[in-house]
C-alpha cells in the first residue's frame, strides 16, 4: 500500500482525534487518541482505495512530504499596515516580541 500523509487534529465536535488523508477526498477516521486515529486512518485509506478501484476511479498518488529538517522555520508574510500595527500592539500588551506573538497565534490555528 502507498503511504499517504495524514493530518491529525482534535475535534471538539467528535470528542476525539480526527486523522484525515488530504490526498484522498473524504477519507478520515476518528479515535480517542492520535495513535488510534492514525491506525484507523490506515484502514480508511485502504477502504477508500478499494472503493475507488471498484468504481473505476483513479487513485491519486500520495504527495511528497518533506522532512522537518528541510524547513528553516522562517517565511515572509506581507500584511496590511493596519494589521501589522494591531499585531504589534497586541504583542506589546502581552509583553512579548511581535515574532513570538505571531508564532503563538499561528500555533493556535
Amino acid at each position: 500500500m502507498k503511504h499517504y500523509p495524514l493530518e491529525i487534529f482534535w475535534s471538539d465536535e467528535d470528542q476525539g482525534f480526527v486523522a484525515e488523508a488530504p490526498d484522498l477526498p473524504g477519507c478520515s477516521a476518528c479515535a480517542p487518541t492520535e495513535v488510534e486515529a492514525a491506525h484507523a486512518a490506515q484502514q480508511a485509506i485502504q477502504a477508500w482505495i478499494e472503493a475507488a478501484q471498484a468504481a473505476g476511479r483513479a487513485v491519486p498518488v500520495p504527495r511528497e512530504v518533506l522532512p522537518l529538517r528541510r524547513y528553516s522555520g522562517k517565511f515572509l508574510v506581507r500584511v496590511p499596515r493596519s494589521l501589522h500595527a494591531r499585531l504589534a500592539r497586541q504583542a506589546a500588551a502581552q509583553g512579548v516580541s511581535l515574532n513570538q506573538y505571531v508564532a503563538g497565534v499561528l500555533a493556535r490555528g
